[in-house]
């Protein structure tokens, strides 16, 4: 099978999608279909994927202004986002949570002695 590149969405609403709903949210090809993000999320994170929602953004016109030039007009690439949604109880440690509890209750601990 081909493997799918996935490249996960870091920022604020993909976060709180993924503390809220267990949705995480990707970055993935043009030509990549609810079939093979599923199979490729399974693969590399191990998990039960329970729903696959599509979106493809447009890319926003652009210019960018030159000293004594006219303005040269510009288009930024569409890209293609994944809404993953997982089995409860699963959860893909893309923001680096654990590690953080791991560390606080390390502190703790070290503290404590």
């Amino acid at each position: 099978m081909n493997a799918l590149s996935l490249k996960p969405r870091m920022s604020e609403k993909a976060y709180a999608s993924s503390v809220a709903q267990n949705t995480y949210v990707f970055v993935v090809p043009m030509d990549a279909n609810k079939a093979t993000v599923m199979a490729a999320v399974t693969e590399q994170f191990g998990v039960q994927v329970i729903d696959v929602r599509l979106v493809v953004v447009k890319g926003k016109a652009k210019q960018a202004y030159r000293k004594r030039q006219r303005p040269v007009a510009g288009k930024r690439a569409d890209i293609k986002k994944a809404y993953v949604r997982v089995k409860a109880g699963d959860t893909i440690d893309i923001f680096g949570e654990e590690k953080k509890a791991d560390k606080k209750s390390a502190k703790a601990k070290k503290e404590a002695k």
